[in-house]
Protein backbone atom coordinates (compact mmCIF):
# COMPACT_ATOMS: atom_id res chain seq x y z
CA UNK A 1 0.00 0.00 0.00
CA UNK A 2 1.08 3.83 -0.31
CA UNK A 3 1.31 6.56 1.83
CA UNK A 4 -1.01 9.36 1.07
CA UNK A 5 0.56 12.17 1.23
CA UNK A 6 -0.56 13.46 4.63
CA UNK A 7 1.06 10.67 5.62
CA UNK A 8 4.58 11.59 3.68
CA UNK A 9 4.49 15.14 4.91
CA UNK A 10 3.88 14.94 9.08
CA UNK A 11 3.93 18.49 10.56
CA UNK A 12 6.04 18.22 13.90
CA UNK A 13 3.89 17.39 16.96
CA UNK A 14 4.29 20.38 18.78
CA UNK A 15 2.75 22.29 15.89
CA UNK A 16 -0.55 20.14 16.11
CA UNK A 17 -1.41 20.24 19.77
CA UNK A 18 0.07 23.63 19.88
CA UNK A 19 -2.90 24.94 17.61
CA UNK A 20 -5.43 22.78 19.23
CA UNK A 21 -4.66 24.21 22.79
CA UNK A 22 -7.35 26.94 22.90
CA UNK A 23 -9.75 25.90 20.78
CA UNK A 24 -13.48 25.81 22.34
CA UNK A 25 -15.75 23.03 21.39
CA UNK A 26 -18.61 24.85 19.45
CA UNK A 27 -19.36 25.60 16.03
CA UNK A 28 -18.11 28.40 15.25
CA UNK A 29 -21.12 29.66 13.39
CA UNK A 30 -23.71 29.48 15.99
CA UNK A 31 -21.15 30.47 18.77
CA UNK A 32 -20.26 34.12 16.62
CA UNK A 33 -23.78 34.45 15.06
CA UNK A 34 -26.66 32.58 17.47
CA UNK A 35 -30.07 32.51 15.67
CA UNK A 36 -33.07 34.44 17.48
CA UNK A 37 -34.88 32.45 20.27
CA UNK A 38 -38.64 31.44 20.21
CA UNK A 39 -41.02 30.42 22.75
CA UNK A 40 -42.76 27.14 23.85
CA UNK A 41 -45.32 25.57 22.68
CA UNK A 42 -47.85 25.95 25.64
CA UNK A 43 -50.92 25.93 24.59
CA UNK A 44 -53.21 23.07 22.47
CA UNK A 45 -53.09 24.71 18.36
CA UNK A 46 -54.08 23.48 15.25
CA UNK A 47 -52.93 24.45 11.49
CA UNK A 48 -53.10 23.70 8.29
CA UNK A 49 -49.75 22.61 8.01
CA UNK A 50 -47.61 21.65 10.97
CA UNK A 51 -43.68 20.80 10.32
CA UNK A 52 -41.67 18.77 12.34
CA UNK A 53 -38.24 20.10 12.83
CA UNK A 54 -36.57 23.51 13.04
CA UNK A 55 -33.09 22.84 9.92
CA UNK A 56 -33.36 23.91 6.98
CA UNK A 57 -35.42 21.78 5.48
CA UNK A 58 -38.56 22.75 7.63
CA UNK A 59 -37.33 26.42 7.73
CA UNK A 60 -37.51 26.27 3.74
CA UNK A 61 -40.79 24.49 3.74
CA UNK A 62 -42.55 26.80 5.65
CA UNK A 63 -41.08 29.93 3.99
CA UNK A 64 -41.98 27.85 0.26
CA UNK A 65 -45.61 27.09 1.75
CA UNK A 66 -45.99 30.85 2.91
CA UNK A 67 -45.07 32.04 -0.12
CA UNK A 68 -47.41 29.26 -2.12
CA UNK A 69 -50.45 29.94 -0.06
CA UNK A 70 -50.13 33.09 2.17
CA UNK A 71 -53.62 31.90 3.92
CA UNK A 72 -52.16 28.83 5.22
CA UNK A 73 -51.33 28.54 8.92
CA UNK A 74 -48.15 27.33 9.33
CA UNK A 75 -46.39 26.13 13.08
CA UNK A 76 -42.92 24.50 13.16
CA UNK A 77 -41.79 22.82 16.07
CA UNK A 78 -38.18 22.67 17.02
CA UNK A 79 -37.14 20.26 19.86
CA UNK A 80 -33.63 22.50 20.64
CA UNK A 81 -33.08 25.31 18.86
CA UNK A 82 -33.64 26.36 15.28
CA UNK A 83 -30.46 25.57 13.68
CA UNK A 84 -28.72 23.77 16.33
CA UNK A 85 -28.07 20.32 14.18
CA UNK A 86 -26.18 20.25 10.86
CA UNK A 87 -27.94 23.55 9.54
CA UNK A 88 -25.63 24.93 11.90
CA UNK A 89 -22.84 22.92 11.89
CA UNK A 90 -22.28 22.01 8.51
CA UNK A 91 -19.74 24.00 6.27
CA UNK A 92 -21.41 26.21 4.41
CA UNK A 93 -20.93 24.75 1.03
CA UNK A 94 -24.46 25.43 -1.01
CA UNK A 95 -24.02 23.38 -3.99
CA UNK A 96 -26.40 23.08 -6.84
CA UNK A 97 -25.79 19.26 -6.98
CA UNK A 98 -29.10 17.13 -5.90
CA UNK A 99 -27.24 13.70 -6.53
CA UNK A 100 -24.20 14.63 -4.21
CA UNK A 101 -22.05 15.21 -7.64
CA UNK A 102 -21.93 14.13 -11.19
CA UNK A 103 -19.92 11.08 -10.98
CA UNK A 104 -22.87 9.66 -8.27
CA UNK A 105 -25.67 11.33 -10.46
CA UNK A 106 -24.83 9.53 -13.55
CA UNK A 107 -23.57 6.13 -12.08
CA UNK A 108 -28.08 6.12 -10.52
CA UNK A 109 -30.10 7.94 -13.24
CA UNK A 110 -28.02 8.40 -16.19
CA UNK A 111 -30.98 9.20 -18.30
CA UNK A 112 -31.98 11.77 -16.06
CA UNK A 113 -29.04 13.47 -14.96
CA UNK A 114 -29.06 16.11 -17.47
CA UNK A 115 -32.75 17.35 -15.84
CA UNK A 116 -31.96 16.56 -12.46
CA UNK A 117 -28.79 19.23 -12.76
CA UNK A 118 -31.17 22.00 -14.52
CA UNK A 119 -33.00 21.72 -11.76
CA UNK A 120 -30.27 21.90 -9.23
CA UNK A 121 -28.73 24.75 -11.07
CA UNK A 122 -32.76 26.47 -10.84
CA UNK A 123 -32.89 25.60 -7.14
CA UNK A 124 -29.55 27.69 -6.36
CA UNK A 125 -30.58 30.21 -8.90
CA UNK A 126 -34.06 30.51 -6.56
CA UNK A 127 -32.16 30.32 -3.32
CA UNK A 128 -29.99 33.26 -4.90
CA UNK A 129 -33.11 35.33 -6.04
CA UNK A 130 -34.93 34.73 -3.01
CA UNK A 131 -31.76 36.04 -0.48
CA UNK A 132 -31.69 39.23 -2.64
CA UNK A 133 -35.42 39.32 -2.38
CA UNK A 134 -35.91 39.16 0.76
CA UNK A 135 -32.24 41.28 1.67
CA UNK A 136 -31.21 38.23 3.57
CA UNK A 137 -27.49 38.84 4.94
CA UNK A 138 -26.19 35.11 5.20
CA UNK A 139 -23.11 36.24 3.26
CA UNK A 140 -23.43 34.47 -0.01
CA UNK A 141 -20.61 34.25 -2.06
CA UNK A 142 -21.56 32.41 -5.69
CA UNK A 143 -17.91 31.21 -5.84
CA UNK A 144 -17.84 27.64 -7.33
CA UNK A 145 -15.36 24.66 -5.82
CA UNK A 146 -11.91 23.91 -6.60
CA UNK A 147 -11.38 20.09 -6.62
CA UNK A 148 -7.58 18.82 -6.47
CA UNK A 149 -5.63 16.30 -6.86
CA UNK A 150 -3.47 15.32 -4.38
CA UNK A 151 -2.15 11.83 -5.15
CA UNK A 152 -0.39 11.45 -8.75
CA UNK A 153 -3.42 8.71 -9.97
CA UNK A 154 -6.26 11.57 -9.11
CA UNK A 155 -4.89 13.64 -11.95
CA UNK A 156 -6.27 12.15 -15.13
CA UNK A 157 -9.78 12.35 -12.76
CA UNK A 158 -9.51 16.36 -13.75
CA UNK A 159 -7.14 16.22 -16.57
CA UNK A 160 -9.76 16.65 -19.85
CA UNK A 161 -12.14 18.44 -18.48
CA UNK A 162 -12.89 21.98 -19.21
CA UNK A 163 -12.01 23.57 -15.81
CA UNK A 164 -9.43 21.44 -15.51
CA UNK A 165 -6.34 23.18 -14.39
CA UNK A 166 -2.50 21.90 -14.25
CA UNK A 167 -0.22 22.18 -11.10
CA UNK A 168 1.12 25.26 -12.01
CA UNK A 169 -2.49 26.65 -12.26
CA UNK A 170 -4.01 25.03 -9.48
CA UNK A 171 -1.26 26.66 -6.97
CA UNK A 172 -1.92 30.05 -8.25
CA UNK A 173 -5.30 29.87 -7.72
CA UNK A 174 -4.42 28.17 -3.94
CA UNK A 175 -0.75 28.02 -3.05
CA UNK A 176 -0.23 24.12 -1.45
CA UNK A 177 2.38 21.91 -2.51
CA UNK A 178 0.02 18.72 -2.03
CA UNK A 179 -1.80 19.70 -5.45
CA UNK A 180 -0.85 18.11 -8.50
CA UNK A 181 -4.03 18.77 -11.04
CA UNK A 182 -7.32 20.57 -10.25
CA UNK A 183 -10.42 21.30 -11.70
CA UNK A 184 -12.56 24.74 -10.86
CA UNK A 185 -16.66 24.42 -11.56
CA UNK A 186 -17.08 28.66 -11.06
CA UNK A 187 -21.04 28.33 -10.99
CA UNK A 188 -22.56 25.31 -9.37
CA UNK A 189 -21.72 26.38 -5.52
CA UNK A 190 -21.98 29.03 -3.23
CA UNK A 191 -20.56 29.56 0.57
CA UNK A 192 -23.28 31.16 2.78
CA UNK A 193 -22.95 31.49 6.77
CA UNK A 194 -24.92 28.45 7.83
CA UNK A 195 -26.09 30.06 11.25
CA UNK A 196 -27.41 33.62 9.45
CA UNK A 197 -28.88 31.19 6.97
CA UNK A 198 -31.02 29.55 9.86
CA UNK A 199 -31.98 33.58 10.90
CA UNK A 200 -32.45 34.91 7.93
CA UNK A 201 -34.77 32.12 7.25
CA UNK A 202 -36.66 32.01 10.66
CA UNK A 203 -36.87 35.55 10.22
CA UNK A 204 -38.64 35.75 6.80
CA UNK A 205 -40.80 32.95 8.05
CA UNK A 206 -41.98 34.95 11.02
CA UNK A 207 -42.65 37.51 8.64
CA UNK A 208 -44.55 35.69 6.55
CA UNK A 209 -46.87 34.18 9.36
CA UNK A 210 -45.21 31.61 10.59
CA UNK A 211 -45.46 30.40 14.06
CA UNK A 212 -42.14 28.81 15.21
CA UNK A 213 -42.10 27.05 18.80
CA UNK A 214 -38.70 25.84 20.35
CA UNK A 215 -38.34 23.36 23.27
CA UNK A 216 -40.90 21.56 21.63
CA UNK A 217 -40.24 17.80 20.90
CA UNK A 218 -42.97 15.58 19.32
CA UNK A 219 -43.54 13.22 21.84
CA UNK A 220 -46.51 11.31 20.54
CA UNK A 221 -47.47 11.28 17.21
CA UNK A 222 -51.40 10.07 16.58
CA UNK A 223 -52.49 8.43 13.77
CA UNK A 224 -55.23 11.42 13.24
CA UNK A 225 -52.30 13.61 12.82
CA UNK A 226 -52.13 15.32 16.37
CA UNK A 227 -48.75 15.43 17.64
CA UNK A 228 -48.36 15.97 21.01
CA UNK A 229 -45.81 18.06 22.69
CA UNK A 230 -44.96 18.01 26.39
CA UNK A 231 -47.33 21.17 27.37
CA UNK A 232 -49.59 20.86 24.09
CA UNK A 233 -50.89 18.87 21.48
CA UNK A 234 -50.34 20.43 17.92
CA UNK A 235 -53.79 20.00 15.57
CA UNK A 236 -52.87 19.56 12.07
CA UNK A 237 -54.29 18.78 8.18
CA UNK A 238 -50.95 18.09 7.05
CA UNK A 239 -47.39 17.53 8.34
CA UNK A 240 -43.98 17.91 7.12
CA UNK A 241 -41.24 15.87 8.67
CA UNK A 242 -37.87 17.64 8.55
CA UNK A 243 -35.78 15.54 11.36
CA UNK A 244 -32.52 14.87 9.37
CA UNK A 245 -30.16 12.52 11.48
CA UNK A 246 -32.59 12.11 14.47
CA UNK A 247 -35.18 9.48 14.71
CA UNK A 248 -38.16 9.96 12.32
CA UNK A 249 -41.74 9.68 13.69
CA UNK A 250 -42.44 7.09 10.87
CA UNK A 251 -41.32 3.13 11.73
CA UNK A 252 -40.42 2.81 7.50
CA UNK A 253 -37.39 5.09 7.94
CA UNK A 254 -35.94 3.39 10.49
CA UNK A 255 -33.39 2.10 8.81
CA UNK A 256 -33.18 4.39 5.82
CA UNK A 257 -30.31 6.48 7.13
CA UNK A 258 -27.74 5.99 9.24
CA UNK A 259 -26.01 9.07 11.52
CA UNK A 260 -22.13 9.72 10.64
CA UNK A 261 -20.27 11.80 12.81
CA UNK A 262 -17.96 14.58 10.95
CA UNK A 263 -15.54 16.62 12.79
CA UNK A 264 -14.15 20.45 11.54
CA UNK A 265 -12.02 22.88 12.52
CA UNK A 266 -12.07 26.92 11.88
CA UNK A 267 -8.77 28.97 12.26
CA UNK A 268 -8.24 32.14 13.66
CA UNK A 269 -8.62 35.21 11.17
CA UNK A 270 -5.35 34.77 9.19
CA UNK A 271 -3.19 37.89 8.78
CA UNK A 272 -2.10 39.69 5.42
CA UNK A 273 1.04 38.24 5.54
CA UNK A 274 -0.45 34.65 5.85
CA UNK A 275 -3.45 35.31 3.39
CA UNK A 276 -0.58 36.18 0.80
CA UNK A 277 1.19 33.01 1.32
CA UNK A 278 -1.82 31.03 0.55
CA UNK A 279 -3.51 33.14 -2.54
CA UNK A 280 -6.73 32.19 -2.80
CA UNK A 281 -8.41 35.67 -3.75
CA UNK A 282 -10.82 34.11 -5.44
CA UNK A 283 -12.12 32.46 -1.86
CA UNK A 284 -13.13 29.19 -4.03
CA UNK A 285 -14.61 26.42 -1.80
CA UNK A 286 -12.52 23.40 -1.54
CA UNK A 287 -12.43 19.38 -1.87
CA UNK A 288 -9.79 17.27 -2.36
CA UNK A 289 -10.71 13.96 -5.05
CA UNK A 290 -9.67 11.34 -2.26
CA UNK A 291 -12.83 8.58 -1.03
CA UNK A 292 -11.96 10.07 2.78
CA UNK A 293 -11.98 13.74 1.86
CA UNK A 294 -11.22 17.07 2.90
CA UNK A 295 -13.31 20.41 2.03
CA UNK A 296 -12.65 23.51 3.08
CA UNK A 297 -13.25 27.37 2.57
CA UNK A 298 -12.69 31.45 4.00
CA UNK A 299 -15.06 32.56 6.11
CA UNK A 300 -16.05 36.29 6.06
CA UNK A 301 -13.36 37.35 7.88
CA UNK A 302 -10.93 35.11 6.82
CA UNK A 303 -10.66 32.43 8.99
CA UNK A 304 -10.44 28.84 7.31
CA UNK A 305 -13.06 26.35 8.00
CA UNK A 306 -11.25 22.50 7.60
CA UNK A 307 -13.47 19.68 8.09
CA UNK A 308 -14.32 16.32 6.45
CA UNK A 309 -12.38 13.03 5.92
CA UNK A 310 -12.78 10.95 9.55
CA UNK A 311 -16.48 10.33 9.44
CA UNK A 312 -17.17 8.32 12.19
CA UNK A 313 -20.38 5.85 12.84
CA UNK A 314 -20.87 4.86 16.28
CA UNK A 315 -22.45 1.51 17.62
CA UNK A 316 -26.46 1.45 16.96
CA UNK A 317 -26.75 4.76 14.99
CA UNK A 318 -26.84 6.55 18.08
CA UNK A 319 -26.50 10.47 18.22
CA UNK A 320 -25.30 11.51 21.22
CA UNK A 321 -23.36 15.00 22.42
CA UNK A 322 -20.14 12.98 23.52
CA UNK A 323 -19.40 12.16 20.38
CA UNK A 324 -18.49 15.50 19.05
CA UNK A 325 -15.42 16.22 21.48
CA UNK A 326 -13.11 12.79 19.61
CA UNK A 327 -9.72 14.74 19.91
CA UNK A 328 -8.12 11.68 17.66
CA UNK A 329 -9.92 13.51 14.76
CA UNK A 330 -9.25 16.62 15.58
CA UNK A 331 -5.59 16.20 15.89
CA UNK A 332 -5.82 13.83 12.40
CA UNK A 333 -7.48 17.07 10.79
CA UNK A 334 -5.06 19.38 11.75
CA UNK A 335 -1.84 17.44 10.96
CA UNK A 336 -3.74 17.71 7.63
CA UNK A 337 -4.67 21.36 7.89
CA UNK A 338 -0.53 21.72 8.09
CA UNK A 339 0.57 19.87 5.47
CA UNK A 340 -1.83 21.36 3.32
CA UNK A 341 -0.68 24.56 4.46
CA UNK A 342 2.72 24.49 5.91
CA UNK A 343 3.35 27.89 5.81
CA UNK A 344 0.78 28.77 8.66
CA UNK A 345 2.31 26.56 11.09
CA UNK A 346 2.13 28.54 14.46
CA UNK A 347 -2.14 29.42 13.61
CA UNK A 348 -4.40 28.43 15.96
CA UNK A 349 -7.66 27.21 15.96
CA UNK A 350 -10.06 28.46 17.68
CA UNK A 351 -13.10 26.38 17.30
CA UNK A 352 -13.72 22.52 16.89
CA UNK A 353 -16.98 20.89 16.51
CA UNK A 354 -18.97 17.81 15.52
CA UNK A 355 -22.15 17.05 14.41
CA UNK A 356 -24.18 13.58 12.84
CA UNK A 357 -24.76 13.98 8.90
CA UNK A 358 -28.02 11.83 7.56
CA UNK A 359 -26.61 9.62 5.54
CA UNK A 360 -28.47 7.41 3.28
CA UNK A 361 -27.08 4.58 0.81
CA UNK A 362 -27.30 6.32 -2.46
CA UNK A 363 -25.58 9.19 -0.95
CA UNK A 364 -28.52 12.22 -1.80
CA UNK A 365 -32.07 12.71 -0.41
CA UNK A 366 -34.64 10.65 -0.69
CA UNK A 367 -38.62 11.96 0.08
CA UNK A 368 -42.17 10.45 0.52
CA UNK A 369 -45.51 10.36 2.08
CA UNK A 370 -47.96 8.77 4.41
CA UNK A 371 -51.14 8.73 5.52
CA UNK A 372 -52.71 8.91 2.18
CA UNK A 373 -50.41 11.99 1.12
CA UNK A 374 -51.08 13.94 4.35
CA UNK A 375 -47.50 13.85 5.69
CA UNK A 376 -44.55 13.74 3.93
CA UNK A 377 -41.47 13.63 4.50
CA UNK A 378 -37.37 14.37 3.38
CA UNK A 379 -34.35 12.71 4.57
CA UNK A 380 -30.46 11.52 4.15
CA UNK A 381 -29.00 14.48 2.66
CA UNK A 382 -25.84 13.30 3.45
CA UNK A 383 -24.20 16.00 3.56
CA UNK A 384 -25.69 17.92 0.92
CA UNK A 385 -28.43 19.75 2.44
CA UNK A 386 -27.35 23.23 2.39
CA UNK A 387 -28.90 23.52 -1.26
CA UNK A 388 -31.01 20.75 -1.73
CA UNK A 389 -33.65 21.71 1.58
CA UNK A 390 -35.03 24.12 -0.46
CA UNK A 391 -35.59 21.22 -3.78
CA UNK A 392 -37.10 19.28 -0.75
CA UNK A 393 -39.47 21.60 0.57
CA UNK A 394 -41.11 22.30 -2.93
CA UNK A 395 -41.00 18.46 -3.66
CA UNK A 396 -43.18 17.87 0.30
CA UNK A 397 -45.38 20.12 -0.54
CA UNK A 398 -45.86 19.28 -4.20
CA UNK A 399 -46.59 15.96 -2.77
CA UNK A 400 -48.89 16.66 0.09
CA UNK A 401 -50.96 19.01 -2.60
CA UNK A 402 -51.09 15.97 -5.05
CA UNK A 403 -49.99 17.47 -7.72
CA UNK A 404 -47.20 16.38 -10.70
CA UNK A 405 -44.21 19.35 -10.86
CA UNK A 406 -40.70 18.56 -12.74
CA UNK A 407 -39.46 18.16 -9.33
CA UNK A 408 -41.34 15.11 -8.42
CA UNK A 409 -41.51 13.40 -11.88
CA UNK A 410 -37.90 12.02 -11.73
CA UNK A 411 -36.84 8.50 -10.54
CA UNK A 412 -34.58 10.14 -8.39
CA UNK A 413 -37.29 11.62 -6.47
CA UNK A 414 -39.90 8.81 -6.90
CA UNK A 415 -37.72 5.39 -5.28
CA UNK A 416 -36.16 4.88 -2.35
CA UNK A 417 -32.41 3.79 -1.46
CA UNK A 418 -31.77 0.57 -0.27
CA UNK A 419 -32.07 0.63 3.44
CA UNK A 420 -28.96 0.01 5.77
CA UNK A 421 -28.93 -3.63 7.34
CA UNK A 422 -29.62 -3.22 11.64
CA UNK A 423 -26.96 -4.00 14.12
CA UNK A 424 -24.58 -5.22 14.65
CA UNK A 425 -24.40 -6.12 10.69
CA UNK A 426 -25.01 -2.35 9.89
CA UNK A 427 -21.98 -1.53 12.35
CA UNK A 428 -19.59 -4.21 10.89
CA UNK A 429 -20.84 -3.01 7.24
CA UNK A 430 -20.33 0.53 7.28
CA UNK A 431 -16.54 -0.31 9.04
CA UNK A 432 -16.02 -2.70 6.10
CA UNK A 433 -16.81 0.35 3.50
CA UNK A 434 -14.54 2.42 5.79
CA UNK A 435 -11.48 0.39 5.94
CA UNK A 436 -11.93 -0.38 1.95
CA UNK A 437 -12.50 3.35 1.17
CA UNK A 438 -8.95 4.18 3.17
CA UNK A 439 -7.30 1.24 1.38
CA UNK A 440 -8.74 2.08 -2.07
CA UNK A 441 -7.26 5.66 -1.63
CA UNK A 442 -3.70 3.77 -0.54
CA UNK A 443 -4.58 1.66 -3.83
CA UNK A 444 -4.02 4.11 -6.46
CA UNK A 445 -7.96 4.33 -5.98
CA UNK A 446 -8.67 1.10 -6.60
CA UNK A 447 -11.55 -0.01 -5.41
CA UNK A 448 -11.63 -3.64 -3.88
CA UNK A 449 -14.34 -6.44 -4.56
CA UNK A 450 -16.89 -5.44 -1.51
CA UNK A 451 -16.81 -2.02 -2.51
CA UNK A 452 -17.48 -2.97 -6.08
CA UNK A 453 -20.39 -5.17 -5.28
CA UNK A 454 -21.82 -2.26 -3.45
CA UNK A 455 -21.54 -0.23 -6.41
CA UNK A 456 -23.37 -2.86 -8.22
CA UNK A 457 -25.86 -3.21 -5.66
CA UNK A 458 -26.65 0.52 -5.20
CA UNK A 459 -25.53 0.71 -2.08
CA UNK A 460 -22.77 3.06 -0.12
CA UNK A 461 -21.12 5.01 2.76
CA UNK A 462 -20.23 8.30 2.26
CA UNK A 463 -19.82 11.77 4.51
Amino acid sequence: MDRIVFERNVPARDVIVSSLADSVLAPFWLDTAPPPAFPRLENDISADLLIVGGGYTGLWSAVRAKERNPEMSVVLIEMNRIGWAASGRNGGFCEASLTHGRENGLARWPEEFDELERLGHKNLDEIEETIARYNMDVEFERTGTLSVATEPHQIAWVSGEPESLTEAEVRQQINSPTYLAGSWEKTGTALIHPAKLVSELARVATELGVLIFEQTPADTFRRDLRVVTPRATVTAKKIILATNAYPSLLKRNALMTVPVYDYVLTTEPLSAKQMKSIGWSARQGVSDLSNQFHYYRLTADNRILFGGYDAVYYFGGRVSADYEDRRESFELLASHFFTTFPQLAGAKFTHRWAGPIDSSSRFCAFFGTARKNRIAYALGFTGLGVGATRFAADVMLDRLDGIETERTRPKMVSSRPTPFPPEPLASVGINLVRWSMNRADHNRGKRNLFLRTLDAMGMGFDS
